[in-house]
């Protein structure tokens, strides 16, 4: 589950977004909200938020200064604002996305997922498995383990999430666990504790998909400091 934090001045996009998440349409968990930048800051250090859907124009600090102050963040900007240079600056600030008011619900699953790397689909049950997925990559899980957690078979299982995914639960597994462990990677861990971080009993296989995903070992991505 996606753990998003909202920060608008009006009550109209929270709603919003809780109705959406609340029907099923989005694997999100909303953490909180707030009305303005000031407490939209303690909030994302409260919180510690995988996304955070952000306002521009807001009292006391806006959004832009909310992004400066925690720019380590994966921010959606939702704006009323069709103005260029809004767009200009939010992107140079690291926005993964630009939605206007009103928003709709295509609009903020593809901008969502184009800032946390999830995958949304039409079926609320593969949703809920790839979060799933997403939140226990690193424990000892596969497929009779994900089919169990929905009362669903393997077989059915395995052929609903490739007809949906576009990919196997294995492949989207290890594709979770490289992402994870690039990010320890970057961040200085060793490639054997990022191995055994991400779930991989096996260094070999650790490497093997690694390689697959990134296109490189992972002492090359270390080594490249990428």
């Amino acid at each position: 589950m996606i753990r998003a934090v909202i920060i608008d001045d009006e009550p109209t996009t929270e709603a919003i977004l809780r109705y959406f998440t609340d029907r099923g349409d989005l694997p999100l968990e909303i953490a909180g909200s707030a009305p303005n930048g000031k407490l939209g800051v303690e909030l994302i250090r409260k919180e510690d938020p995988d996304l955070v859907f952000l306002d521009i124009q807001m009292p006391v600090m806006n959004g832009f200064e909310v992004m400066a102050a925690e720019p380590d963040r994966k921010y959606v900007i939702i704006t009323a604002y069709d103005m260029f240079d809004y767009a200009q600056k939010a992107l140079r600030f690291g926005a993964a996305d630009i939605l206007l008011k009103p928003i709709e619900l295509a609009q903020v699953q593809q901008a969502a997922a184009r800032a946390t790397g999830w995958n949304f689909t039409g079926n609320k049950t593969i949703n809920e498995a790839a979060a799933f997925l997403r939140a226990h990559y690193a424990e000892k899980i596969g497929l009779t383990e994900l089919a169990d957690q929905f009362y669903l078979t393997p077989s059915h299982m395995a052929r609903l999430f490739k007809s949906h995914m576009g990919e196997s639960v294995l492949g989207y597994l290890n594709r979770v666990r490289v992402e994870n462990a690039r990010r320890l990677l970057e961040e200085g861990m060793s490639i054997q504790e990022a191995s055994e971080s991400v779930g991989y009993d096996s260094l070999n296989n650790f490497y093997k998909y690694f390689k697959r995903y990134t296109g490189v070992t992972p002492a090359e991505y270390q080594k490249a400091g990428k």
